[in-house]
């Protein structure tokens, strides 16, 4: 039975408390992994690459630099403007990655009444997404401000630990603003630092159309409010793309016979926001790797990421999901038994099995090549290598990583941890990036999960 959610949006509630999120171990731990972007401006190559950051971006957004898109460039700008709201309640605005038949089905129970109100699958369902995005979301959020001003909430400074890891790379908060003549507080620019392309770049194009709730809007009053006010608000990383990936993780293993669609979505989602000139390149590269390594961790059952208390849980509770849980004590159990739940639901409402309803898509996620195609363009963004010890290496996922195969195994169970890793390993995307310093969390600037999703459905047919 459908659970109607009242009030306040869980990403709101998480964001209000960045501070705190941004002192405990998990936290730093992303901080530190994207703390390469701070000391871009130390290196020729690093300097290189925030030029190239800031034309392949503006060249994103006006479409003089043309993509492969999954829509005609016209209507994928609209297709920006409908994904500027985050559904982070119930994911639905994703489930469109799932196929027009299993995304019809899941969005029939799922959806927004309004900005506030919406309803989930299932109790089990809205666990799961509450507490990747609670996971998630202070991260990203704690980022922003981290890499603005070296602060935990463009106010209070961060802890001598978090405060250390410029030094440990000889990097400076700001690199933006910096960049592209608009440091922290200068006129037109944000208040705190790392301005967005809206606030930097010589021209942003309008985008004009309905919002996702069908209201007449602009990127212009998603950036600028009333709708949405993001002129005080840091670009990198990007936490909408933080949102679309960890979404799309969600349901990619939730519904395993659409990873790599939901991937090709992910993607999609977080492009979208370089086509509403609300963030560059590197906030997208960002925000992707970041949502990529906390649901790695969440899914390995880390135990620095289980029992957290959902932020506000009390308030959540009672003015929006009831049954959203305060803590999840084994997340990997919970994703199974959404799983089910989700299954159960599907099946019931397309009248087949999940694999078959899969296959029935006319939507823009249909055609294979494409997905591909659009999913590997956003890999690099073409922006230049910065890290040339990593550049022309192969990279072992399972030695650097190894948690990292969890985001395999737990959609495609008949797979090896080992498996799993040998195939990340094997589809990685191209090394030397700006977060690709050789680390653990670098790595993961490389997962190319549409590819590896491939090999991982066509491994686990051959098994019984």
């Amino acid at each position: 039975m459908n659970k109607l959610g009242y009030g306040i949006g869980l990403l709101a509630v998480m964001m209000g408390s960045a501070g705190a999120d941004a002192q405990t171990a998990s936290s730093l731990a992303v901080l530190k992994g994207l703390a390469p972007v701070s000391a871009l401006s130390a290196s020729v190559a690093g300097k290189a690459a925030l030029a190239a950051n800031f034309a392949v971006t503006g060249g994103i957004q006006t479409g003089a630099i043309r993509q492969a898109t999954l829509l005609p460039f016209p209507e994928q700008r609209q297709q920006a403007l409908r994904d500027a709201f985050i559904t982070d309640g119930n994911l639905a605005q994703l489930a469109d990655g799932l196929g027009s038949t299993l995304g019809a089905a899941y969005q029939a129970r799922a959806h927004y009444l309004d900005r506030e109100r919406f309803t989930n699958v299932s109790a089990t369902v809205a666990g799961v997404i509450a507490y990747a995005n609670s996971t998630t979301a202070p991260d990203s959020n704690a980022g922003k401000y981290f890499f603005a001003n070296a602060t935990t909430d463009g106010k209070t400074p961060v802890s001598d630990e978090a405060a250390g890891l410029f030094k440990a790379v000889g990097g400076a908060p700001d690199p933006f603003g910096r960049a592209y003549g608009r440091p922290a507080g200068a006129p037109g620019g944000d208040a705190f630092g790392d301005p967005r392309p809206f606030q930097t770049e010589p021209v942003t194009s309008p985008i004009v159309g309905p919002d996702y709730f069908n209201v007449p809007a602009s990127n212009d009053v998603y950036n600028r409010g009333p709708i949405m006010n993001l002129i005080d608000s840091p670009s990198f990383p990007s936490g909408h793309t933080t949102y679309g990936y960890m979404g799309s993780i969600v349901l990619a293993v939730l519904v395993p016979e659409r990873y790599r669609e939901m991937m090709a979505r992910g993607a999609e989602y977080g492009n979208d926001r370089i086509l509403m000139g609300a963030h560059y390149a590197m906030d997208v590269i960002g925000g992707r790797t970041l949502a990529t390594w906390d649901l790695a961790h969440l899914l390995a059952n880390d135990p620095a990421y289980l029992n957290r208390t959902l932020k506000d849980a009390a308030k959540f509770s009672a003015m929006a999901q009831p049954q959203v849980p305060e803590a999840i004590a084994d997340f990997r159990a919970a994703m199974a038994a959404a799983r089910a739940d989700l299954t159960k639901a599907l099946e019931a409402a397309c009248g087949d099995t999940v694999a078959i309803c899969a296959r029935q898509d006319i939507g823009r996620f249909n055609a294979a090549a494409m997905n591909e195609a659009f999913a590997a363009g956003t890999q690099t963004y073409g922006l230049p290598v910065v890290h040339p010890e990593t550049a022309d290496t192969v990279e072992d996922v399972g030695a650097l990583a190894p948690e990292a195969g969890n985001l395999l195994t737990a959609a495609f169970p008949k797979l090896s941890l080992d498996e799993a890793n040998r195939i990340l390993t094997e589809t990685e995307g191209p090394g030397g990036g700006f977060l690709d310093d050789g680390s653990a969390f670098g790595v993961y600037s490389r997962l190319n999960l549409y590819a590896a999703a491939g090999r991982a459905a066509a491994l686990s047919r051959t098994r019984p």
